[in-house]
């Protein structure tokens, strides 16, 4: 009996000094999460999500992001490298193949589509489907680790984000497990690049982000929206380099991808809930450590919630669309088709939905 006791008593002291030593990848930085309302007000629950409809990718998962080409079809990127054109029969075919992983995507005027590749970096894809690198690097000599989203301003000037320069994707078990660990630390290392088409520098645009992911230029404001995902908020950045403004805070979810609508209005797409646990430790970045020692099924995870919104040029919230049952999941936006209807994207789905939209405000 005494030495079971001996024993017992050991493996707590070892599991102790393992919680609270073993060595982590994150260096958790304190912060304050802001008090989440949840769901309530602008974001109360509807199931306007659960009228979509469901085109099968032939076995691709992971449609991030999507686009229209100039053909009028929709592209869309998949966890597996290729990029998917989308038959207006619902067909799907392979457009193109990175051989890394594929994110934001946006046709510029001349039809070249632009793509921000987790892996590999900012990439440009022809009419044949021919995928060229234009950078993995800034001006710097910093290289980019985790491209994330994309957007074209008229003047052929690319905005893209490089969501962590602490966790790249590739070696950190992929784009979901690379952002968990990015959002655990909150060490605001994102940040967003200018590619310029015509000399080919990339420049650091706007720094200093938790996570930066979204991006979509705003023509009428000369500004860049971009979306801070471990914040819980969208900015606005002048395009002349004065300083950004929050112009959305403290949204219930992580929001993920922002992309232009057609009316001057933009989608935000909220791929998961807000953790309540790492919530309540964002000051207490040792408990945050600990939490990351234990199993991966312990660790923090995305909750299936489909929520989609809409937002004017100022932050102003004119809609939801919602599926509490997540059925359709980890949505990460939205892309407004030529005829009116949506395109809801998605980090892990096998399928891309549709939806026949009509405007809720």
């Amino acid at each position: 009996m005494r030495n079971t006791l001996w024993f017992i008593g050991l493996a707590i002291v070892c599991l102790i000094a393992y919680l609270a030593l073993w060595p982590v990848s994150v260096r958790p930085v304190a912060w304050e999460a802001p008090e989440n309302a949840g769901y309530t007000g602008d974001f109360t629950p509807n199931n306007r999500l659960q009228a979509l409809e469901l085109v099968e990718l032939d076995g691709r998962t992971g449609p991030e992001d999507a686009d229209i080409g100039p053909d009028g079809l929709i592209y869309v990127a998949t966890h597996d490298g290729e990029i998917l054109r989308i038959g207006k029969d619902g067909t799907v075919l392979p457009f193109a193949q990175t051989h890394g992983r594929p994110l934001g995507l946006e046709f510029a005027a001349n039809g070249t589509l632009y793509v921000a590749d987790a892996y590999r970096g900012l990439l440009a894809v022809d009419g044949t489907g021919q995928v060229s690198l234009l950078t993995n690097q800034a001006e710097d000599g910093s290289p980019i680790h985790y491209a994330d989203d994309v957007d074209v301003a008229a003047n052929g000037t690319v905005y893209f984000s490089d969501a962590s320069t602490r966790f790249g994707a590739q070696t950190n078990g992929g784009t979901l497990a690379a952002s968990i660990l990015d959002l655990v630390e909150h060490s605001a290392n994102g940040r967003i690049l200018k590619y310029d088409p015509t000399s080919g520098k990339t420049t650091v645009f706007a720094d200093g982000l938790n996570f930066a992911n979204g991006v979509a230029v705003d023509e009428v404001r000369a500004a860049v929206l971009v979306i801070e995902t471990g914040a819980y908020r969208v900015w606005r950045f002048p395009m002349d380099g004065s300083p950004g403004q929050v112009i959305l805070d403290n949204l219930p979810g992580f929001p993920d991808n922002i992309n232009n609508a057609a009316d001057g209005t933009f989608w935000v797409g909220l791929v998961s809930p807000r953790n309540a646990i790492m919530d309540k430790l964002s000051g207490t970045p040792f408990l945050r450590r600990v939490i990351m020692r234990l199993p991966d099924t312990m660790k923090p995870a995305p909750t299936r919630y489909g929520f989609i919104l809409r937002i004017d040029a100022d932050g102003r919230v004119l809609e939801t669309l919602q599926d509490p049952t997540g059925s359709y999941a980890l949505t990460t936006g939205a892309v407004t088709l030529p005829d009116g209807s949506i395109a809801v994207t998605s980090l892990t789905e096998p399928v891309l939905g549709l939806l026949q939209y009509t405007s809720g405000d």
